[in-house]
């Protein structure tokens, strides 16, 4: 049985893919655990082989990536090419850390003997990976897991199935042995039964999410049941201080990309914007001005730097918000609601804590602007916020940015750079609703490996029975 993914642009089918039932799933995962402890068994270099290839074979689809995510997520070519570059990358420094996965001799007290700490593959990897940017976020809950010898299950978003399908198929084109690299594709009405039947399947033995906090929180609480180790990357609501010092022409750029680039569909997406008073009518009008100036279009004309969102609720969401700020007497300084999926960069001006937007994240191409009294105030805001995953602050003096960047409570803080900022070598995660654990670079092998501790004893013993 297939189900059908609606293009949101057109309203026309963009991809029909297998829903697989919790049984299927469960025997997906099965043979999972078969595979894993061949792969497990091959040298660090062998692995690396495999994963240089994976890279390869992905950036080779490159035409069928662009196609998917146009059909199914309404993404503009651009965001697709972006996807498909980080991601191959992804895998090359995932690649990388094959013979990166160390260990360490430890002094022992008791003589004679030698005292190791290694690291191991853990087993079957559950990741569970979202639509807003498919090919980085499928490709970063595979990679890594299997530069470490584990084998991998990507558990496909339902929004869009045929592009997670083309990771799996290009890891497959690699030559990894049968059972290590599997997708399971679920209609919507399935996924928690399906999610539910691999997290209590024995062969999986951790997981990783990256989606709403909402469901973050279901996942946890199921794994728990099992005492199953998660990494979860959840929602943000990032905030972007513009101190009385800040170069505005570089804070304008930053805060534009950070808050619509992928029509402000991306975990790290500027949610907020705080600006200390002495700056914010010149910052406002300068802001105002460039998100003015982008465009919304069909993506697959290519004309504009904004395409669609992925549905007809986002439009809801977001329409919700503008509405319930200006009910309570903020003001647009531009765009505004919207009918279609092909909605407008907006600015919200005159936010404060009664709004939704104020704490609400909205996923969407809207965003709103804080006025703050001075530095600790700014401060302040950006920490009134029940997520912590991005933040950023524009200042002239480094020294200070560091010191403002030190006391935001986030996983990741850029000064005098956007809020959206990924590469593969960095540890990526966030605090509180935002989740916990570190996706990248050797962050990544602490979490996809078990660290153990073993000894050898070279002299005789001497015990006190």
């Amino acid at each position: 049985m297939n189900y059908q993914r609606i293009n949101p642009v057109t309203g026309e089918a963009a991809s029909s893919t297998r829903a697989m039932t919790p049984q299927e799933a469960e025997a997906a995962a099965a043979r999972a655990g078969e595979a894993f402890p061949q792969w497990a068994a091959l040298g660090p270099n062998a692995r690396r082989a495999v994963l240089m290839k994976a890279a390869a074979a992905l950036e080779a689809r490159k035409d069928a990536f662009v196609e998917a995510m146009m059909g199914e997520i309404g993404a503009t070519a651009g965001w697709a090419m972006f996807n498909l570059m980080l991601a191959a990358g992804m895998v090359r420094e995932a690649a990388a850390l094959t013979t990166q996965i160390g260990g360490e001799v430890i002094p022992s007290d008791k003589p004679g003997c030698l005292a190791m700490a290694l690291r191991e593959p853990v087993g079957v990897i559950l990741g569970v990976a979202p639509w807003n940017a498919p090919i980085i976020l499928g490709v970063r809950a595979i990679a890594v897991p299997l530069a470490c010898g584990n084998a991998v299950i990507l558990k496909a978003s339902e929004t869009c199935p045929r592009t997670h399908e083309l990771i799996i198929e290009a890891f497959a084109e690699a030559g990894f042995p049968d059972g290590v690299v599997t997708v399971v594709t679920n209609a919507p009405e399935d996924a928690g039964a399906v999610v539910g039947a691999l997290i209590d399947h024995p062969a999986v033995k951790r997981i990783n999410f990256t989606g709403s906090t909402a469901v973050g929180k279901i996942i946890a609480k199921r794994a728990a049941e099992h005492l199953k180790p998660c990494l979860l990357e959840l929602g943000g609501k990032a905030p972007l201080i513009v101190l009385d010092d800040a170069d505005l022409d570089e804070a304008v750029k930053a805060a534009a990309f950070g808050a619509f680039m992928n029509q402000g569909q991306i975990c790290m997406s500027t949610e907020r914007i705080i600006v200390v008073e002495e700056v914010a009518e010149e910052f406002a009008a300068r802001f105002a001005a460039k998100a003015a100036s982008l465009a919304t279009g069909d993506p697959r004309k290519g004309a504009a730097p904004l395409g669609a969102v992925v549905d007809q609720k986002t439009v809801a969401r977001v329409n919700a918000l503008i509405d319930d700020a200006l009910a309570k007497g903020a003001r647009v300084l531009c765009g505004g609601k919207a009918d279609t999926v092909l909605m407008p960069a907006t600015v919200v001006d005159g936010v404060t804590d009664a709004m939704a937007i104020y704490s609400d994240e909205s996923f969407g191409p809207v965003v709103g602007l804080i006025r703050a009294k001075n530095e600790a105030d700014a401060i302040r805001l950006a920490n009134d916020s029940a997520y912590g995953l991005s933040a950023a602050v524009f200042t002239r003096d480094a020294a200070r940015g560091l010191k403002v960047a030190r006391q935001i409570r986030s996983g990741i803080c850029h000064v005098n750079g956007p809020t959206v900022h990924d590469e593969p070598q960095m540890p990526f995660g966030g605090l509180g609703a935002s989740g916990y654990g570190r996706f990248g670079g050797k962050a990544g092998i602490d979490q996809f490996t078990e660290l153990r501790w073993i000894t050898i004893e070279t002299q005789p013993g001497h015990f006190p029975i």
